[in-house]
């Protein structure tokens, strides 16, 4: 090697380099699965209609979503958003091309799932004692071993099942969420038959690295399966941790139309990663999704107006405002 090269080797990379090289690992494209229906509408205290849900489930659909959560199977009493969950899921029956799921966060829950005919379900389980404690009366063991189980019965019944590990970046409890814990839940999970698997931030605890480094002890685990994060925008690192998953090769993101969200059980909790600003950022890269942003953001501004509130994703109003200006013309 000549000196001329020896010196190339060892000039440190400028930020455009640095920049170039990161793109160059980046998927060519990703799915976005959205989320708002359940984890945005749960967070609300005005109910919706479900006449409304069905209409904006159908306009996301239309906007290019392939994938949309629309309800959860839990006590009425607790989130009334999701009383209804029945009456969507029949009122969605006969739409092709979309896969619908629901959450379930105990067996009666999948029992409720199989009687809707649903033929894709989320099995949940938290990796926190305090939070699996209040959201479902069980300690993190028991719920895993509980989880197993749900698992189980959603396969012999013929669902495609996606699980779902909650708190798995932290807690904010004065309590220690070891990454061997994870894996050791997610090796759990497989065996027991998942199809999909999600790593959720629920509290928005995740940072770059600590995205990086569960991400990166946990996919050997998973083998084939898709790995979906689901994260929530607390302290702002939203974005910047879907860049920090893009580099470890995630292609699955949970998302909210205008950042809707945030889980009832957790004081302070922020919502999800806002669908339209994800969107934006992935454009911003060159990696597709198949989405249409005026679509997805006209549906947020309005919920926006049904809520009668602003919500905290950025891109969603600006992208309104365009489509309701093309319209208008």
């Amino acid at each position: 090697m000549n000196s001329q090269a020896c010196n190339q080797l060892l000039m440190p990379m400028t930020a455009a380099e640095m920049l170039e090289n990161f793109c160059k690992v980046l998927p060519k494209h990703v799915t976005l699965i959205e989320v708002g229906l359940r984890d945005g509408f749960q967070f609300e205290e005005k109910i919706v209609p479900t006449l409304l849900k069905r209409e904006i489930v159908l306009r996301l659909a239309a906007a290019g979503f392939k994938h949309i959560q629309v309800a959860s199977f839990v006590h009425p009493g607790k989130v009334p958003q999701m009383a209804d969950a029945e009456k969507l899921i029949s009122a969605l029956s006969g739409i092709s091309g979309v896969a619908f799921n629901a959450l379930a966060l105990n067996m009666a829950g999948v029992e409720r799932a199989i009687s809707s005919h649903l033929t894709h379900i989320e099995v949940s389980v938290s990796a926190s004692n305090r939070h699996s404690l209040n959201n479902t009366g069980m300690h993190a063991e028991a719920a895993l071993r509980t989880g197993l189980r749900m698992v189980d019965l959603s396969k012999r019944h013929g669902m495609h099942v996606r699980a779902g590990i909650q708190c798995a970046f932290g807690s904010g409890y004065d309590e220690i969420i070891s990454e061997d814990q994870i894996v050791t839940a997610v090796k759990d999970l497989v065996a027991a038959g998942a199809d999909m698997l999600c790593l959720a931030d629920t509290t928005g605890m995740a940072t770059p690295i600590s995205v990086h480094r569960l991400v990166s002890a946990v996919t050997p685990c998973a083998g084939n399966l898709p790995i979906v994060l689901h994260l929530h925008d607390t302290r702002g690192l939203g974005l910047v941790n879907v860049m920090s998953a893009l580099s470890c090769g995630v292609t699955h993101f949970d998302t909210a139309i205008a950042g809707m969200g945030g889980c009832p059980f957790i004081p302070g909790a922020a919502g999800n990663i806002a669908t339209e600003d994800t969107l934006y950022l992935l454009s911003s890269l060159h990696i597709e999704t198949g989405l249409n942003l005026s679509k997805i953001a006209a549906c947020s501004r309005d919920m926006e107006l049904f809520f009668e509130k602003r919500f905290p994703g950025k891109v969603y109003r600006h992208a309104a405002m365009r489509e309701e200006k093309h319209h208008a013309q």
